[in-house]
């Protein structure tokens, strides 16, 4: 699944990629090669993201972006960029078939018939995501039956900061090949980690970032639904600083050891959390009339066994954390083998990045 706001336009899949997950705390790397038919995890970098109010300077990224080129050795030019989830806009929507310039065209001069929001100065690309169907003429319908529609995932963004995205990637030597929603990234490393569920069940992939957490159904292999939810590990940790009277700091480094006297209230802090991804899959089951068999927990708190257990238990539905980079080769240093298992849920999303463009 691509959904580029970008694309170079290249007709050749890349054999290698550098993607970056600008998150809101921490960027995370990879540099991902294709060797065959499969995958080698080369390199990967956590370094702080710039701290911004709004969009981010160019200059300001270029300089950032450098930085991470630097950390990763400098050896790839070609880059995948992800873009927040409260950057970019997806909808499901029906289309008449037509051809994908036509598409565009139309979505970006009849945004609010399709989208039901003016969106002038944006992007848009999409995904189909299933084939056109023929609607049941009534029965006392008379004459040629209604128009064939197809399901579209429709993506948006604002041009100004993907133009600036490639800006500042060009500026420090970088190749920009692709900018898309980071929402993507974990659907398509799911893909590969476990082909098997992805094409037959309808699972959840919930990522939990920084400022925000992201849901995304999926049943056999098409996304039905996506949803930001506006809590992330900064609330969490913010929440444990306050009620406990400690530094910001102090409360990072408790939050995954997670000490029994703090478990209380961060039990309080992601109950919440746990209530909104519950209202996205009652409204899944609601309307597609299934079950979803199995949540799968990405991003740095689910690094927490507690966590896990306090999102299971409001879900009421197995929770479970997944490897991001199980599917990968892995041609690391001897320091980054060592790591890669703790820090590699952070992963998840630059590994689904890289995937779109290899």
């Amino acid at each position: 699944m691509a959904l580029p706001f970008f694309d170079s336009g290249a007709r050749k899949k890349r054999d290698q990629m550098l993607a970056v997950d600008l998150g809101g705390r921490i960027t995370k790397a990879v540099h991902v090669q294709r060797r065959g038919d499969g995958f080698v995890l080369c390199r990967y970098a956590l370094l702080d993201t710039p701290i911004f109010e709004r969009a981010i300077p160019v200059d300001l990224l270029a300089e950032h972006l450098k930085a991470v080129n630097e950390a990763m050795g400098g050896k790839c030019k070609w880059l995948v960029l992800t873009m927040g989830v409260n950057d970019v806009l997806l909808r499901h929507v029906e289309l008449p078939p037509m051809p994908t310039e036509d598409i565009r065209m139309v979505l970006k001069n009849n945004s609010r018939v399709y989208l039901q929001q003016e969106l002038s100065g944006y992007v848009f690309d999409f995904q189909l995501a299933s084939p056109p169907r023929q609607p049941a003429a009534k029965p006392t319908t008379k004459g040629p039956a209604g128009q064939q529609k197809q399901k579209v995932l429709i993506g948006g963004a604002k041009k100004q900061l993907v133009d600036d995205l490639a800006l500042a990637a060009r500026n420090v030597g970088l190749v920009p090949d692709h900018i898309i929603p980071g929402v993507i990234g974990p659907v398509n490393a799911f893909e590969k980690a476990a082909p098997e569920v992805f094409a037959k069940e309808s699972v959840a992939l919930v990522d939990l970032g920084f400022r925000s957490s992201s849901i995304s159904i999926l049943q056999e292999g098409e996304l039905i639904l996506n949803r930001v939810v506006g809590i992330g590990g900064d609330r969490l940790t913010a929440g444990l600083a306050e009620s406990m009277n400690i530094s910001y700091a102090e409360a990072e480094g408790i939050k995954i050891g997670m000490p029994t006297e703090v478990q209380a209230v961060l039990e309080s802090l992601l109950t919440p959390l746990g209530r909104e991804l519950r209202a996205s899959l009652d409204f899944f089951e609601h309307q597609q009339d299934r079950p979803v068999s199995q949540v799968y927990l990405s991003g740095g708190p689910s690094r927490s066994d507690f966590v896990v257990e306090v999102l299971r238990r409001e879900l009421v539905a197995e929770c479970r954390t997944w490897n991001p980079v199980s599917f990968l080769k892995l041609a690391l240093s001897s320091e980054q083998s060592a790591e890669i298992e703790h820090i590699a849920s952070q992963l998840t999303v630059a590994i689904g990045a890289a995937l779109t463009a290899l």
